[in-house]
């Protein structure tokens, strides 16, 4: 089968990376090389992106983040940011050869632990996590017009009431919108909000690939969501609304709105994201009717015997999340990027 080597991603060897993300079975979009400019550029973590090789042809990738964090902790994750990543390969002796450089890699940088976040169990005799976060996805109407029928009754007579109400939506290429809506809706939740800068880079190195979609009430922007599409999905990935995006059902109307469209064009499974099992978001995406399905996420643990829980259950974040949501929003938008950039 020729020689195995493992190395870095190179500009050179990028196109190739690309090509392979786009055939290779399990490859989402969180495998894509531009999560490597976006994470550098927006954070300043470095990425360690590798591939396995032979005879010049990709046999497997291995995208990872290193965070170095005096709050959370040191950590090489795949993929920090996303929902899944870890490995995918052509064939086991690949996928052994990234597993076995990011074992080497993990030990050189001295972290805490290596994450592999997967969307299936893996035959790794690795320590994983099954119990914390879900994923919700569902085919979409290959006709636009049968999705609002499709809804569950109840959320779909709360789109029907925003449609009353004279709601209207509008495709974006910029976050002037979207940003000041995003950042009121987590500063609520008590979430540190990402640096404005962070979503600027993810339209301009996606391009076509990503995009904004603003729900107005009048000219008041009141609901948006940056999406990502990959092969035949959509993923709404960042989504919130403002104060009066709940009286209004525009975060229900936006969701819809999003499905039509991407039906539109061609889409075909409506990809909600992940969630916390047991929290509002987790209920919330049930009521749309999709069912939730557990991921694994995977470690390799180093200098630390149990599982990291960087997520809002662990206790020890309580009283943070809860003064966070008390601060006026432009300390938070002022704050918040600092603890946000390290939250992976």
């Amino acid at each position: 089968m020729g020689e195995l080597q493992v190395e870095p991603l190179t500009a050179s060897l990028t196109p190739a990376w690309e090509a392979f993300v786009h055939r290779a079975a399990g490859a989402s979009f969180f495998h894509h090389a531009g999560w490597k400019t976006v994470i550098e550029r927006s954070f300043g973590h470095d990425c360690h992106f590798l591939v396995a090789r032979r005879q010049q042809r990709i046999s497997g990738i291995l995208p990872m983040v290193h965070i170095d964090s005096r709050l959370f902790g040191k950590a090489l994750i795949s993929t920090a940011f996303g929902v899944v990543g870890g490995p995918i390969a052509d064939d086991e002796a690949s996928l052994g050869a990234l597993d076995d450089a990011a074992r080497r890699m993990a030990e050189q940088l001295d972290v805490d632990y290596l994450e592999y976040r997967l969307a299936e169990p893996s035959k790794r005799a690795w320590p994983a996590d099954t119990g914390t976060y879900a994923q919700f996805r569902k085919p979409l109407a290959d006709d636009p017009e049968q999705i609002l029928p499709s809804v569950p009754r109840k959320r779909r007579a709360e789109v029907r009431k925003a449609i009353a109400a004279g709601l209207t939506s509008r495709c974006e290429r910029d976050v002037e919108h979207f940003f000041p809506v995003y950042a009121e809706s987590v500063r609520n939740l008590g979430t540190p909000v990402f640096a404005k800068s962070y979503f600027r880079n993810l339209l301009q190195v996606f391009g076509d690939d990503c995009d904004v979609l603003t729900v107005f009430d009048g000219d008041r922007p009141v609901s948006s969501v940056l999406s990502f599409y990959f092969r035949d999905t959509v993923l709404p990935y960042y989504g919130g609304g403002t104060a009066a995006a709940r009286a209004l059902a525009s975060n229900d109307f936006m969701y819809w709105q999003l499905m039509r469209r991407a039906s539109k064009r061609g889409f075909r499974v409506f990809d909600f994201g992940r969630s916390k099992i047991g929290s509002g978001a987790f209920a919330y995406k049930q009521h749309w009717g999709f069912e939730a399905k557990p991921l694994s996420y995977e470690y390799l643990l180093l200098r630390r015997e149990s599982l990291p829980q960087v997520n809002p259950s662990n206790p020890k974040f309580h009283l943070l999340i809860a003064l966070w949501k008390r601060l006026p929003l432009a300390v938070c938008n002022l704050l918040g990027p600092r603890l946000a950039r390290d939250l992976g």
